[in-house]
């Protein structure tokens, strides 16, 4: 076992979980939500430290990262247990296994470990994804901050629930880039799909900007439950007022795990969210999970020249030099773009 961060001691030897927004109350030998951080004797350890359930080369853009080294691969992990019980949760197979199958299991990998097969792999990012990182965030503080060393980035996919104390200390030693997943914009649909609440979320997307880290945002669109037209207005505008430039991927919905009742997204409804988004002020908006869709590209802000042609995970840079946009001279936003 490997002895956990974030948290305080309680009476009686309960401890507090100072690591999610959850913030749980952790009595002995109980484990908090996640169902990976158990107190043992009054201290809490965490029961995935290198117990790596999925190690994948991937495309950034598959994280969705479309403005953070576009074009690169990413050497992405994954341990089981997430914080949130979403009804809709494509992996539930692995974050809900403690809860589920009430099984913590994977292969052990050190730090080291990770990182020697990221550069081998030609990587040049570690993301922890698949399940929620924060879950895991000891190891993948380890990992990060010898992966910096050896000249990689590292990437969280995230539901954005860390506290805020988590949150500096990952910017301060590791963390690069984010995209977090902006579920709804109604604190009921956390509650019930969920298991978890808005606002700590919004905080985390303020916070991670404050930071200086490179932030992009995901909305699964789900028929009936978060694609109301006014949601999505009030959604963009969050956005906008984080800065224009936060590029908002808006995803479509497949039927899965314990929300099987609703249909797939229809493609309209993720065209007119686009439009939404782009009426709202920001600048780059994207369709997901519809290859070949012209919402997949990237488009220049001030003149509406393609700057990155996309299909899939596929990206072509065209348009655009050092950064800029070679048809007016307007700067395209990100991090290392050709």
């Amino acid at each position: 076992m490997h002895e956990a961060r974030f948290y305080t001691p309680e009476k009686e030897q309960a401890v507090r979980c100072h690591l999610c927004a959850h913030r749980c109350l952790i009595k002995l030998e109980k484990t908090g939500i996640c169902g990976v951080r158990r107190n043992h004797e009054g201290r809490l350890e965490s029961l995935v430290y290198g117990k790596l359930i999925a190690t994948h080369v991937d495309p950034i853009e598959k994280k969705p990262l479309f403005h953070f080294l576009p074009g690169s691969l990413s050497y992405s992990i994954a341990t089981v247990g997430c914080n949130f019980r979403c009804l809709f949760c494509q992996n539930a197979d692995i974050s809900q296994a403690p809860r589920d199958q009430g099984a913590v299991f994977g292969r052990d990998f050190s730090p080291h470990a990770v990182v020697q097969d990221a550069l081998k792999t030609r990587c040049a990012t570690v993301s922890y994804t698949y399940t929620e990182p924060t879950i895991f965030m000891e190891f993948a503080m380890d990992v990060g901050i010898e992966a910096r060393k050896a000249g990689l980035k590292n990437v969280f996919v995230s539901n954005g629930y860390m506290t805020p104390e988590a949150m500096q200390k990952a910017a301060e030693t590791f963390l690069d880039a984010a995209n977090v997943d902006l579920k709804a914009f109604r604190d009921r649909f956390y509650k019930e799909m969920c298991g978890a609440r808005l606002e700590p979320v919004l905080e985390t997307l303020r916070g991670m900007k404050r930071l200086g880290i490179w932030l992009e945002v995901t909305t699964l669109l789900i028929p009936g439950l978060n694609d109301d037209p006014q949601e999505l207005k009030e959604l963009a505008e969050f956005l906008v007022s984080l800065g224009p430039e936060t590029p908002w991927h808006v995803s479509r919905f497949h039927p899965t795990y314990r929300l099987t009742d609703r249909p797939p997204t229809p493609v309209a409804t993720l065209r007119q969210a686009r439009e939404i988004g782009l009426k709202a002020g920001l600048h780059y908006v994207y369709t997901g999970n519809v290859p070949g869709d012209e919402g997949e590209n990237t488009y220049c802000p001030q003149c509406g020249a393609v700057i990155f042609k996309r299909h899939g995970f596929s990206t072509k840079p065209q348009g655009i030099l050092r950064g800029i946009c070679e048809a007016c001279g307007a700067r395209i936003h990100g991090v290392d773009l050709p």
